[in-house]
């Protein structure tokens, strides 16, 4: 049984913290809008601040929105780094900059600590399962140390690298889901302005090599017309922002990624950046001046 810090209740980090805790571990947290009563009541222990938390733990788990929100967490004031034992780890769960992430750990590592970054795929179905996709950076002795704990929240982990490699792995996933939503987006809008049944169309792209997860779930999502968020479309905006902001230092183009993300902002200018990711597709529908399940009209 460990003693576990976890700072960032949100959608994602309350089912992730309740893993743990099932798991027999003693959890610290800290949130700013409060530790929910019900976790609480599980038996986590409410902290004061970020600082309380570190002092408490030999594993300091951060699940958090944006990169200026770890650097807050992390080195503002009553925070992790005030508190943060010697030989003690830090666990960034959060999806945020590479390059940043880089800097965080060797602030973290000057201090006498150990740092994994550790972002995460599958949301918030995948979190409270307890199934998702972990994708770390840091040291193997580190990871393997705290590989029992991240074997709690998710399934598919993997050390691609060194620090800062984590979140590297989770900027190129969210660009492959961005341009596959797009993707799936435009073929069941066309097929549904060309006049054919877009359930059914799907059904039979599910048997071919078109075939994917987000052509099953988002595909569904955009034909039963359910937004109802399991990955705000805000956030997508926020990784994709990463990718690009990334590949601008970088020196490279990442021109369909930077489609996608107008693509959102078409979204958020229609009041939907709390819609799930699959409301892309209600971008092209506007685009197209057609939705899927409107009566298609003849072809000019």
């Amino acid at each position: 049984m460990s003693k576990i810090g976890f700072i960032g209740l949100g959608v994602m980090g309350t089912p992730m913290a309740q893993h743990l805790l099932n798991g027999g571990h003693t959890l610290f947290a800290h949130t700013r809008s409060g530790v929910p009563q019900a976790l609480q009541d599980a038996g986590i222990q409410a902290c004061a601040s970020a600082a309380e938390v570190a002092r408490q733990s030999e594993v300091v788990i951060l699940m958090l929105p944006d990169t200026p929100d770890v650097e807050r967490v992390l080195f503002g004031e009553n925070g992790v780094a005030a508190g943060l034992a010697r030989g003690a780890t830090v666990i960034d769960m959060s999806s945020i900059s590479p390059i940043e992430t880089r800097e965080f750990a060797r602030r973290i590592e000057a201090a006498g600590g150990e740092y994994i970054d550790a972002p995460v795929s599958g949301g918030e179905v995948g979190a409270k399962a307890g199934t998702l996709s972990i994708m770390a950076g840091g040291k193997q002795a580190v990871f393997d140390r705290v590989l029992p704990l991240l074997q709690l929240m998710g399934k598919n982990i993997t050390l691609v690298g060194a620090v800062g490699d984590g979140q590297v792995a989770k900027v190129a996933n969210q660009v492959i889901v961005a341009l596959t939503i797009e993707a799936v987006s435009e073929a069941l809008v066309l097929a549904a302005r060309a006049g054919a049944d877009p359930a059914r169309v799907r059904e039979a792209l599910m048997g071919g090599f078109a075939s994917s997860r987000i052509l099953e779930v988002h595909g569904e999502r955009m034909i039963k017309r359910t937004f109802d968020p399991g990955f705000r479309i805000a956030l997508h905006q926020k990784d994709l922002d990463l990718a690009l902001s990334t590949a601008r230092k970088l020196g490279m183009s990442l021109p369909n990624t930077a489609s996608c993300q107008q693509l959102f902002n078409v979204c958020d200018g229609l009041g939907g950046a709390g819609w799930d990711h699959s409301g892309l597709v209600k971008a092209i529908e506007h685009l197209s001046s057609f939705a899927i399940g409107d009566t298609p009209k003849p072809a000019a």
